[in-house]
């Protein structure tokens, strides 16, 4: 079969979506399967690569923001969509995104007649939370926000989402098509427990006490992660003998650093800066708990990734992330934006210390059901479910 995906961010890009979009292209052409990825290009200067099996078509674009969590502009998307669609001629088109690139392409599949399936990453939050002042609570901006991603995802054939919690956030929009909840997935062959590291190699590389309790996060360090949550709830613990570790970059770093100086944390708050694939998965196996205090999780990968390598999880009440963590079995949930109770439940985790083993079992079982191969095998069966449909249909119309 022949697959064109669009998005706004793909590999090298680290974020949620770019990373899930990386390992369903990268897998469907594992699988057999011919795949293309048109996606906005560094510049103003189109070009073609290969990665993995996968064509990757970058079309020209104007670069918004610079450096973390680069945000590009496609300028003229209705001119290179049509050409790429036509040329390429897809069974089938899926898009990642309600943004200009994606618009033109779902446009150019539509005239051509080709089943479009989308999957919604986006939550208003996850802009809101970067905008100035009142506007970060305000209805208004909230509404227009979705009303910008539903104008498209109400014309595709089929929308799949990472959750049931974001499924059901869909369907109180009053989204229009078919919507399932279909995990991102983790590697659980790569993101493993490494039993015979050596955990404290691992923790002097990143500059961590060997000996501390590490409670670790990794990811983008925006706000709507709520790092400040796991900071202050840090503070009122009262633990000298605690690190949390803070890995990876975004537009509130410098805003972090400043509160773990301001509350004097200089030594527990490590912030670790981007981390490789490679020592990604190192890290995981030298920390003790994952954290997760974000309030706009449709899944995480982040955590599943940590999940998979046997950490317990302490996560914000919030969202999806409940799907992930159940209290008490393979770690703890606690008030979403609320420190003091974040802090209270890292205290029991480091009381519950003989119990990491047991939790970390069923952390691991967690993430091995929503393993990448399962994934990929549901968007392959919905896949020819939508060729098969269009195809019945214009049987029918030639009879």
């Amino acid at each position: 079969m022949r697959i064109l995906i669009a998005t706004q961010t793909y590999f090298p890009t680290t974020n949620g979506q770019a990373v899930f979009t990386t390992n369903l292209a990268e897998g469907l052409a594992r699988r057999g399967h011919e795949v293309a990825v048109v996606t906005p290009a560094d510049d103003l200067h189109s070009y073609h690569a290969e990665r993995n099996g996968v064509y990757i078509e970058y079309v020209a674009a104007v670069p918004i923001v610079r450096g973390v969590g680069d945000v590009r502009l496609t300028p003229f998307p209705q001119i290179h969509a049509p050409r790429i669609v036509e040329r390429f001629a897809p069974h089938l088109v899926h898009i990642q995104d309600h943004y200009p690139l994606c618009r033109s392409v779902v446009q150019a599949a539509r005239k051509r007649g080709h089943p479009v399936i989308g999957t919604n990453h986006f939550l208003p939050e996850n802009i809101m939370r970067n905008m100035p002042g009142p506007l970060r609570d305000s209805e208004h901006i909230k509404r227009l926000l979705w009303w910008t991603m539903l104008d498209l995802f109400n014309e595709l054939d089929y929308v799949t989402t990472p959750s049931q919690t974001a499924a059901r956030i869909l369907q109180e929009q009053a989204l229009q098509p078919p919507v399932k909840a279909i995990s991102c997935g983790v590697d659980v062959q790569r993101f493993r427990p490494l039993a015979h590291m050596d955990r404290k190699a691992v923790r002097r590389e990143f500059g961590l006490a060997p000996e501390h309790i590490i409670f670790l996060y990794v990811g983008r360090v925006d706000h709507e992660k709520r790092l400040d949550v796991a900071i202050q709830a840090l503070y009122l613990l009262k633990r000298p003998d605690v690190q949390l570790a803070i890995g990876g970059q975004g537009f509130h770093l410098q805003d972090l650093q400043t509160l773990a100086r301001t509350l004097h944390l200089e030594e527990q708050v490590k912030f670790l800066g981007p981390i490789t694939p490679e020592g990604h998965l190192r890290l995981l196996n030298a920390a003790d708990v994952f954290i997760m205090p974000s309030e706009a999780e449709l899944l995480s990968i982040a955590t599943l990734e940590a999940m998979a390598c046997g950490l317990p999880v302490l996560a914000a009440n919030a969202r999806a992330l409940p799907e992930l963590v159940t209290h008490g079995v393979n770690g703890y949930l606690f008030r979403a934006g609320d420190p003091e109770d974040a802090a209270f439940w890292m205290g029991k985790l480091i009381a519950e210390r003989t119990r990491w083993p047991a939790m970390a079992q069923a952390a691991r079982a967690t993430a091995e059901k929503h393993d990448l191969q399962r994934v990929i095998e549901a968007y392959e069966g919905l896949y020819h479910h939508l060729v098969e449909k269009v195809a019945s249909s214009h049987l029918k119309r030639t009879i």
